[in-house]
């Protein structure tokens, strides 16, 4: 039977738009006008619909969505901040959750303060912090800073700080927010690894990153939300394929005014290995009166995160001769030598066809 720790049951949350009203006379003027429009009218909205999930233990859980999806709505919810408007939300045993830069410092106070007063704001025992008070500092990397008050640290000693506190807290669910994209690049692999060493520990991990690369490495499981909905709740790779298909990676699609238009773009594979080879297969055709001669189709790869062209082919690099009228198909056959990422199709209509990794 699975041993469930965090689990989410028809969770709604409501907000309400608006001003706060701090007088009689500015309050019943308000609630004319709202009794006019009738009902609700756009004063209120639904942040989190019916959302509902199980984590495991030993499991890591990725949560991604645009800006808006209710992301941070849920986390708030998941580290107390929040009541839902109704269903429940139930945790069981101890949350430690890093889910703000800095969350928890004193600005004046040392380094060596707070990680008592952040240790203390997480649960832990003094005699707990001072068992890990050597850990938490080698982790952090900031011996030199120890005794420097925190006001005086940039964002990424804030995030390494923090991080170090709430990595070593021993929580029964730990939930990190973005923390994983601060930080040059030696500490972010080292806090992945913790967060991995966690899961091998069987503390489950709730983790919300636009980085997609991080949900991959690091999550089993996972949750694609829109507009506080629940769209999929499956393997990281189907809900970062769905994000990115629903994402303007490379802009909008539009038609374009060349002579030849790709209609359909197709992957032989929904997930790329890295190192792999895979098959493009385009459907193009050639407007009416127009001039293909000189056109050409370019096929380039992306990096998902930041939008960085890999590699490009070209029909003319290759030396292939386009057709001038009618409907016609081209392959391209890929060497997929970067890195292990996300890999998902951009279904354009446009003279370039781009594939996003």
């Amino acid at each position: 039977m699975a041993d469930v720790v965090l689990e989410a049951r028809h969770l709604h949350k409501k907000f309400r738009k608006g001003e706060l009203y701090t007088s009689l006379r500015d309050l019943v003027p308000a609630l004319a006008k709202r009794a006019v429009r009738g009902g609700l009218g756009k004063s209120e909205f639904w942040a989190l619909k019916d959302v509902n999930f199980q984590v495991e233990r030993g499991e890591a859980f990725g949560i991604v969505g645009h800006n808006g999806a209710g992301k941070s709505t849920l986390l708030k919810h998941l580290c107390g901040i929040l009541v839902p408007t109704s269903g429940e939300l139930i945790v069981k045993g101890r949350l430690s959750a890093l889910i703000e830069v800095g969350a928890g410092f004193h600005p004046d106070l040392t380094g060596r303060d707070n990680i008592y007063l952040n240790g203390t704001i997480l649960g832990m025992t003094r005699a707990e912090i001072r068992s890990k008070f050597d850990a938490i500092v080698e982790f952090s990397e900031l011996a030199d800073f120890l005794d420097t008050p925190v006001k005086r640290y940039s964002s990424g000693m804030y995030a390494r700080l923090g991080f170090a506190v709430a990595a070593h807290v021993e929580p029964d669910v730990l939930v990190v927010d973005e923390v994983l994209a601060v930080g040059d690049a030696s500490f972010q692999a080292k806090a992945i690894d913790r967060v991995t060493e966690l899961v091998r520990q069987e503390i489950p991990v709730v983790v919300v990153s636009h980085q997609l690369e991080s949900i991959t490495a690091l999550c089993t499981h996972a949750l694609l939300l829109d507009r506080g909905r629940v769209m999929m709740d499956g393997t990281p790779a189907q809900c970062i394929a769905a994000y990115l298909h629903g994402a303007a990676v490379v802009g909008a699609p539009t038609a374009g005014d060349g002579a030849i238009r790709i209609e359909e773009l197709r992957l032989s594979e929904d997930v790329v290995v890295s190192g792999s080879e895979i098959r493009v297969d385009l459907a193009c055709q050639v407007r009416d009166n127009g001039w293909a001669e000189p056109e050409c189709i370019r096929l380039r790869v992306r990096l998902a995160a930041t939008g960085d062209a890999v590699f490009e082919a070209g029909s003319d690099q290759l030396g292939a001769t386009l057709p001038v009228a009618g409907t016609f198909g081209l392959s391209f056959s890929l060497q997929m030598n970067v890195a292990p990422g996300i890999c998902a199709p951009s279904r354009m209509r446009k003279r370039s066809a781009n594939v996003t990794v």
